[in-house]
């Protein structure tokens, strides 16, 4: 397994893939170290997940340039996603045991009954390139916390990333099996999942990953949390504030080289202030720079692959075909690496790529609309439901809106972003469950009904 930088196409190291005896020995000794781990108290687990917030800062540059090499992150936004990582793991150090406490629900006079939230054994992360860090840190902060243990399986460009992560919690004092990385394909998933000693799976991936890793843990009865894809709305109704609306639009159609599933694509811009919007998007996208991700003045770095580039520019180059119009960019740069340059289209038929499917990459797709119903719909008329944006003044307005977009979440007058104290996931076919907050860490956690009676209540055979 090689691990190649996009910017320049050098190979910076190469990895022994497990093999089939490989991937059994750590199944089984993260089954073995669950019997332990689960057992220990929340105090202790919650020690444990605050040295890894500690050890992530200690050596943030490093991780962060680790990215950075993989798969193209400007460095900045590297050295954030490892504080992001880090504030992960202190929420779930300082909230897990609330979140766990046993809840006592009052039935019978005479009866003690409770809800208990107790861990299930090893869990399957299968994980994306595009946030190597906070992906998994999202994912592992709560469900090590909860007593699971965590078997990485982690984007095939970036093993280097995988492997620094479980060195993370290998610095932190985790028992050995607490968290495993598996380098390996992901023809070999099936097998994986299918393991009666894996316990549930999570994914963040594309749609058709998250399709095929259900239909596996669905057949073997396993539990799964799926985030996958989003077409995200950016909604600008007449009174929003155009020049704070233009300039994060751009940040949001740009962030992390425009390779988020929570980036904004879509802009649905009303019409008696779609001229001003776009005479501000297109000139701050214009501005963003594009270059050596390890400069610190770079906006936007290569793609993470050269055939993701390829691919992005396919559906630009459908999308004009069928009508579209090239307000900026639309050509791969003149330069070594997949480099795409900061792209707007306008006039966008209904059945092209820009208005239908995902665009993984800085390529923003604008939409005049004439009132706030068909706003609406245009955010709506996509298969996707992750997350959206809308810019407008009048918070009830705003709040009505809102309830009205099919999306996991709506963000008022700011970028979508995922935060630990929220929750986050999507509907429709941006897949289900949430990750963070009290919601994430009870995902992947049996909620166990007790009653303790001292005289038997027994009233028949009705369930």
């Amino acid at each position: 397994m090689e691990s190649l930088n996009p910017a320049t196409g050098d190979v910076i190291d190469t990895f022994d893939e497990d093999d089939e005896s490989a991937v059994d020995e750590k199944l089984q000794r993260a089954t073995d170290t669950y019997d332990e781990w689960h057992r220990q108290p929340i105090e202790e687990r919650q020690r444990l997940i605050s040295n890894a917030a500690d050890v992530l800062r200690e050596n943030k540059r490093e991780y962060a340039e680790t990215m950075t090499a993989e798969m193209g992150k400007p460095i900045e936004s590297a050295v954030s996603e490892v504080e992001k990582c880090a504030w992960v793991c202190d929420y779930y150090a300082e909230h897990a045991a609330e979140f766990l406490q046993d809840e006592h629900i009052g039935t019978e006079p005479d009866v003690e009954s409770y809800v208990s939230y107790e861990p299930l054994g090893p869990v399957l992360a299968v994980m994306p390139w595009n946030f190597p860090f906070w992906q998994v840190f999202r994912f592992a902060a709560p469900n090590l916390t909860a007593g699971n243990v965590g078997l990485l399986k982690h984007a095939s460009n970036v093993p280097g990333c995988a492997m620094a992560i479980q060195e993370v919690f290998e610095e932190a004092g985790y028992p050995d099996g607490a968290f495993t990385t598996l380098l390996v394909g992901s023809g070999e998933m099936e097998d994986v999942i299918a393991d009666d000693r894996l316990a549930a799976v999570t994914l963040t991936g594309s749609e058709p990953a998250g399709r095929a890793v259900a239909e596996t843990a669905g057949s073997h009865l396993k539990k799964t949390v799926l985030e996958l894809g989003g077409s995200d709305p950016f909604v600008v109704l007449p009174d929003a504030d155009i020049e704070d609306a233009a300039k994060t639009g751009a940040r949001a159609r740009c962030i992390n080289s425009g390779q988020s599933c929570i980036a904004a694509k879509r802009f649905v811009v009303h019409d008696d202030v779609y001229d001003e919007f776009m005479d501000e998007f297109a000139a701050e996208m214009e501005s963003l720079t594009v270059g050596d991700p390890m400069d610190e003045d770079t906006d936007i770095g290569p793609q993470a692959r050269e055939d993701l580039m390829n691919d992005l520019h396919e559906q630009v180059e459908e999308s004009v075909d069928a009508g579209a119009t090239v307000e900026l960019g639309g050509e791969p740069l003149d330069r070594d690496g997949p480099y795409y340059p900061p792209t707007v289209l306008t006039e966008i038929p209904e059945d092209s790529p820009a208005a239908r499917e995902e665009l993984f990459g800085p390529v923003a797709s604008v939409f005049r609309v004439s009132d706030v119903e068909e706003a609406i719909r245009r955010a709506n008329d996509t298969t996707y439901g992750l997350g959206a944006s809308v810019w407008t003044q009048d918070k009830r307005r705003a709040k009505e809106v809102a309830r009205e977009i099919e999306a996991g979440m709506v963000f008022v007058n700011e970028l979508v972003k995922s935060d630990p104290r929220l929750p986050f996931g999507g509907v429709k076919d941006s897949g289900y469950g949430r990750e963070l907050s009290e919601h994430g860490i009870h995902e992947f956690v049996n909620e166990k009904t007790t009653w303790v009676s001292d005289v038997s209540h027994s009233e028949g055979g009705v369930e």
